[in-house]
């Protein structure tokens, strides 16, 4: 829809549904060819198919002794011991096989002799020279990981769109892969808007206050696989945030603080309705950040303009810091994940005991600053204090958000709660 002077308030559902829907149509990025650790953290461009059988032979997972479980079916048991096998060790002369009445000393992670179909645990056993005493019996396959349990050579490993995490890359490393084929970081433009905002480096003024949110979302959108352009502050004057955005829409993203409001100097929607932007929703039913705008420019602009236009998508966040933080992830961030060539994903939330009473009014969907506490089942999880969706150092103290249902006006202490992790 081209941008009107109607606000478009959708549910915190439907908003992220919509988001979701734009992303799954981003065409995939162009890609690069990188060293393994280089690839850490970025996202997949290729397929990684099994060069071999993993493990490439029957494993031990036990320091113990490989035996035939038959063999201890009266116990104790005393057993002739032939050799050693030691990981990695290349030597001729370990045993390949044993027979019956036979065994062999085995290191976790030996190749486990043919003949023998279990290991026994070294803490059962007493050596006497080169026989060994064993009072614990074995089922078949204890204490083995057979050939190809992990996979089977030829097997993919890991799928393209897949963010490379040190499980990912270790998985790339044992199918002897030195390079990556990966997409290209996503370059994500952060323009902060307004009067009362300065640089980091300036002194403020009585009613002005330095530039926080630009840095928070550059390291929001590095973490999210982006890579972050800081455009210069715009002050609240037609014009010049039109040359600002206009630069910002050149990037593959633009993310926008501030001037999303009502109030008469909120200027972005009117300066992107110039532009011939569409608009596809102007507020979400959240607290904090309910004034988040989200749209796309192209498809919309002039037509003089189109031949050169690219679809480029962006978000208006609110200009209160904490409000910035959560809309950006709540929506921001899956389209970065989408722009990076990441497989799509939904949101994840934990869930904890709430340590104490929540009360709240109803109608939003709530995303509080919180502290989990315990562990394991004893989880819990707090309100920290705070003095609304200004309140950075609040939220500096959070490690998640406790996320509070529209249609729930009171929460006891006790009661199950989603969390979302920061």
């Amino acid at each position: 829809m081209p941008v009107s002077a109607e606000p478009t308030v959708l549910t915190f559902e439907d908003a992220r549904r919509l988001v979701e829907e734009h992303a799954a149509r981003i065409p995939a990025p162009s890609l690069e060819s990188v060293e393994l650790l280089a690839a850490a953290g970025r996202v997949l461009a290729e397929e990684i198919f099994a060069d071999r059988d993993i493990p490439p032979f029957p494993r031990s997972t036990r320091d113990g002794y490989a035996v035939r479980s038959s063999d201890l079916a009266n116990l104790p048991a005393t057993l002739d011991v032939i050799g050693e096998i030691k990981a990695g060790e290349k030597s001729e002369k370990i045993p390949t096989r044993i027979d019956l009445g036979q065994t062999v000393s085995i290191m976790t992670g030996a190749p486990v002799p043919a003949g023998a179909d279990s290991v026994v645990m070294v803490e059962y056993t007493t050596r006497h020279a080169d026989r060994v005493e064993i009072t614990r019996s074995t089922t078949p396959g204890e204490n083995i990981v057979p050939r190809g349990a992990e996979a089977g050579q030829g097997t993919r490993l890991l799928e393209r769109g897949t963010r490379l995490n040190e499980a990912a890359i270790a998985l790339a490393a044992s199918a002897g892969k030195s390079r990556l084929q990966v997409y290209a970081r996503p370059r994500v433009a952060v323009l902060s808007t307004g009067d009362e905002i300065v640089d980091i480096t300036a002194t403020p003024g009585p009613t002005q206050i330095r530039n926080s949110n630009s840095y928070s979302l550059a390291v929001q959108i590095l973490r999210a696989g982006g890579q972050p352009i800081l455009l210069p502050i715009a002050p609240d004057e037609p014009q010049r945030l039109r040359e600002h955005i206009e630069e910002g829409l050149r990037y593959d993203l633009l993310l926008m603080t501030g001037g999303v409001s009502m109030g008469r100097y909120d200027l972005v929607e009117q300066v992107l309705a110039e532009l011939g932007a569409e608009i596809f929703f102007t507020g979400a039913k959240i607290q904090p950040g309910r004034p988040v705008v989200f749209g796309r420019y192209g498809a919309g602009a002039p037509a003089r303009e189109k031949a050169t236009e690219k679809l480029t998508c962006f978000f208006g966040l609110p200009g209160n810091p904490v409000s910035t933080m959560v809309t950006f992830e709540l929506f921001a961030r899956p389209m970065i994940e989408a722009l990076s060539g990441q497989l799509p994903r939904k949101l994840v939330f934990l869930h904890a005991k709430l340590k104490s009473e929540i009360r709240v009014r109803t109608g939003l969907r709530r995303f509080l600053p919180a502290n989990l506490s315990g562990e394991f089942e004893n989880s819990e999880v707090d309100l920290v204090t705070w003095q609304g969706s200004g309140d950075v150092a609040a939220t500096a103290r959070a490690d998640c958000y406790i996320v509070i249902p529209p249609d729930r006006e009171r929460i006891p202490a006790g009661e199950w709660v989603a969390v979302l992790m920061r």
